[in-house]
């Protein structure tokens, strides 16, 4: 190093440290003198910072959950078979990719399994476990297990003793008394027992259990040769790890499902109560994760607009600056400073309020029998989440604002200064958004042309694109919309209206910025309500098509016994009748190219009685057709997905994995409403945890058949008979508590975040206008003009957004409809009106009161 060199580096050095107190001291000055713009850009940063804590709370929750141990609470291990199923397949262009699903039918073992787990090392005991539905008495709901399983759950006997013959039972506490005689149903007509013992419940949780004979019980199981579980004791001293290793290297090999047998120990236990818990849990995930990508989206997209509208309110002081001396590094630096004092400081406190917030919504959530856990660190890493992410995206939103006026020259920053508004858009940020236009209406058309998931994701990334390129094209749109709204408000509201004409035409960019969140909130309500609602119209009116039955009978959450139907087939006045089985299936098929596992709802039916009872809208072959085991059944628009018809084979994973290739017999159109496969009830009974129908569907002969039905009836408790209704005969009902949780969610959250960002939007435009209220005051609008002018230029705004909205919104929605329902869009008026109302509340309250002492005298200041 030269000695000029090492002068130079000191004189470097103080020169960066005098640019950085400078950038620090315009910063400090610039946040005092700006507060109420900054905070329009607070209320926003902390909102989007305590919603993104909330999500990736609920998330987070969700990722740790686990069933509770209860049945098992008593074994040190439980041997099952994997419930999960994998497909492997090879996108376009890519390696092979494999995905994974829970199977929602419990998967079993082969019996032969039981003694190998038994002369493991380290074993006790090892006990076969079963399980059935029972109904005790008029309808009360039980679990049906062998007396030796009371072990795994360490029921002890505290009055009577243990079941000798196929007569004797031992009871829950909570059912009855020793020595007294019980009605249970077990898969037929219910029948008298005698309790011989009653058993002590302790902590265990869930259903009350009634004990049979191990020879009774698989009797009543009807699965010989296989069972649902191994309940494993361990020796004393043996570790868990070692009786893992042990039990793994003892039933290797004894089948049970097409990726082997599981041992679980901990709380991996519960998992073999609740074979669907898991299952359930990743579809409630999935959903959740859409919304929170959904949240991320709207979250950025509001502290864009926001941060970037502050910024471009000051061009003007920005450029003077630039005029007298101010280095591009220093502007650049004190405005990054400011957006980052504020973001971090909104980014903090939104993180507290994401606590409350997280975990109101999952409150919401139904996920029995799946407890949500808490941990103590959990809120606290989900605030840090949501903190950093409103951090990291204000600062370089805020640099990318001030970089048109930073890089002018000092001269032309001086004619810069005096101009009220940066310019149009440049040319990146408009080519950016002709392309995400051009994008999403690609998308639309390619939603049009699909069907069932890969519609709804196409449609989906269709409404993401054009929300985003209305943001980019803000100011171009707003010019657009105020030549059309323009004349009408001229004409209608004289001065006032001129006024408001005028000043919105000549303010594209901030007319652009204030539409950005109206259609934010618009079209995104719009999608998530009238995707929901186009679906359950149309699988409601196919449902009510469909139905031909004019009775039909219910049970008890465990199901009706299969004899059931058959009983009521025979009573007099009866013309069909058709039990209906609900059960799922496994469809592995490519989505976009990549592979994918859907599970997809069925019914199982009797062929003989069906076209009386149910009118599927057949549009080839015939339904009667459904018999035996190798037959099925499909909609017309999964048959066209899937390029099958009539005499085809189509290959599925019955609800307990079992693959099957399955001839088509019939096509059909109402699968919205019945779904989109049907099965013979006993190409499903068989592969199914608990076969009992869900519904018997009946025709009467002649007049109302209520009262032989019922007479029926009697030998079976719990069942009701009353008039049917299209709700009986859907694959899925019209409404769930989890679909009420996630609608609250998706759209009561984001939507009223939405909405905030509307409030704090205008009210940080109406702040940055007070100079422009004094001016039109001074030269002699009347505070009445100017009053009127405002809620016209409001109106103005608000018809725009709505329109503007409901468009972006319309697009994909069509898109979704047309393939799906083959109808339009639906979404109820009085919904509608809501949101509209919403709307137009936010944005007076946003344009009118924080200008509201804006407008002064008409005096002149000097």
């Amino acid at each position: 190093m030269t000695v000029t060199e090492a002068r130079r580096k000191p004189v470097r050095a103080t020169v960066r440290a005098g640019s950085r107190q400078a950038s620090a001291f315009l910063a400090r000055h610039s946040l005092t003198a700006h507060r109420r713009a900054w905070t329009a850009v607070f209320a926003s940063a902390a909102a989007a910072a305590a919603l993104l804590g909330a999500f990736a709370l609920v998330l987070g929750s969700l990722l740790l959950a686990k069933p509770p141990v209860q049945r098992y609470a008593g074994a040190d291990a439980v041997v099952v078979a994997d419930q999960r199923v994998s497909y492997t397949a090879k996108p376009w262009g890519s390696e092979p990719q494999t995905v994974t699903a829970h199977l929602p039918e419990r998967v079993r073992l082969e019996s032969s399994a039981v003694a190998r787990a038994a002369a493991a090392d380290g074993v006790a005991r090892a006990v076969a476990d079963d399980s059935v539905p029972v109904t005790v008495g008029d309808g009360a709901a039980a679990v049906g297990r062998s007396w030796p399983s009371a072990t795994l759950t360490s029921y002890a006997l505290f009055e009577g003793r243990a079941p000798r013959t196929a007569s004797e039972v031992v009871v829950d506490a909570t059912l009855a008394d020793a020595g007294r005689r019980v009605t249970l149903q077990v898969g037929g007509a219910a029948r008298q027992y005698t309790v011989s013992g009653v058993a002590d419940t302790g902590h265990h949780g869930g259903a009350p259990a009634v004990f049979f004979t191990e020879a009774r019980l698989s009797e009543l199981a009807g699965h010989p040769g296989t069972v649902d579980a191994i309940g494993v004791l361990a020796e004393r001293g043996v570790s868990a790890d070692a009786l893992r290793t042990s039990l793994q290297e003892a039933v290797a090999g004894q089948g049970g499902g097409e990726r082997g047998l599981r041992v679980l120990t901990g709380a991996e236990r519960g998992e073999a109560e609740h074979v669907d818990a898991l299952g359930g849990r990743g579809d409630l995930l999935a959903m959740l994760a859409s919304i929170a990508g959904t949240v991320v989206m709207v979250a950025l997209l509001v502290i864009a607009t926001t941060v970037s509208q502050a910024v471009h309110q000051r061009s003007g002081e920005l450029a003077l600056l630039r005029a007298v001396g101010a280095t591009p590094r220093q502007l650049r630096s004190a405005v990054g400073r400011e957006a980052g004092r504020v973001a971090v400081a909104a980014a903090v406190l939104g993180a507290a309020g994401s606590i409350p917030l997280g975990l109101l919504m999952r409150s919401l959530l139904t996920t029995d029998p799946l407890p949500l856990p808490v941990p103590v660190w959990l809120p606290v890493a989900a605030g840090v989440v949501g903190a950093l992410l409103v951090a990291l995206a204000a600062r370089p939103v805020a640099l990318l604002a001030a970089r048109a006026v930073t890089r002018m020259r000092p001269a032309a920053a001086l004619s810069a200064a005096r101009a009220p508004e940066p310019g149009e858009p440049g040319r990146v940020r408009t080519g950016a958004g002709v392309l995400l236009a051009v994008a999403g209406l690609g998308s639309a058309g390619t939603a049009a042309t699909l069907s069932g998931g890969s519609a709804a994701l196409a449609a989906s990334g269709s409404a993401t694109s054009l929300i985003i390129a209305v943001a980019l094209l803000g100011p171009w749109i707003a010019r657009v919309s105020m030549r059309v709204l323009g004349a009408p408000a001229r004409r209608a509201g004289g001065v006032s209206g001129f006024l408001a004409a005028r000043s919105a035409a000549a303010h594209n960019r901030r007319l652009g910025a204030a539409l950005t969140p109206i259609v934010l909130v618009v079209a995104f309500v719009c999608v998530q309500l009238a995707a929901g609602t186009t679906l359950e119209r149309a699988s409601d009116r196919q449902a009510a098509d469909a139905l031909r039955a004019d009775l039909v009978v219910t049970g008890p959450a465990s199901g009706i016994p299969a004899e059931a139907a058959g009983a009521v087939r025979g009573a007099p006045g009866v013309a069909a009748a058709t039990g209906l089985l609900r059960s799922a299936v496994v469809l592995a098929h490519r989505e976009a190219g990549d592979p994918a596992l859907d599970r997809v709802p069925v019914l199982g039916v009797t062929a003989d009685q069906l076209s009386r009872t149910l009118d599927a809208g057949v549009t080839a072959g015939d339904p009667a057709g459904l018999t035996g085991r190798g037959t099925v059944a499909v909609g017309q628009d999964r048959a066209d997905d899937l390029g099958v018809g009539v005499g085809d084979k189509v290959a599925l994973r019955l609800g307990d994995g079992t693959k099957v290739r399955l001839e088509v017999v019939a096509l059909y159109e109402r699968s919205l409403g019945l779904g989109e496969f049907m099965l013979p009830r006993e190409a499903l009974a068989a592969h199914m945890s608990a076969p009992r129908d869900q519904q018997i569907l009946v025709r009467s002969a002649d007049g109302d058949a209520t009262s032989a039905v019922r007479r029926a009836l009697t030998p079976y408790k719990g069942l009701d008979v009353r008039p049917a209704t299209a709700d009986d005969v859907r694959i899925s009902p019209s409404s769930s508590d989890q679909d009420d949780a996630l609608i609250i969610i998706g759209v009561g959250v984001i939507g009223g975040f939405a909405l905030l960002a509307v409030v704090s939007t205008l009210a940080l435009i109406s702040v940055g206008r007070r100079p422009e209220f004094r001016l039109l005051r001074l030269v002699g609008t009347g505070r009445g003009q100017l009053l009127r002018m405002r809620v016209l230029e409001t109106g103005l705004v608000t018809v725009a957004g709505l329109t503007i909205g409901t468009s972006v919104a319309a697009i994909p929605l069509l898109a979704f409809a047309l393939p799906a329902t083959g109808g339009l869009p639906y979404l109820p008026p009085v919904q509608y009106g809501i949101l509209a109302a919403a709307v137009t509340t936010a944005a007076a309250v946003g344009t009118l009161l924080p200008g509201s002492r804006g407008g002064g005298r008409g005096h002149c200041v000097g």
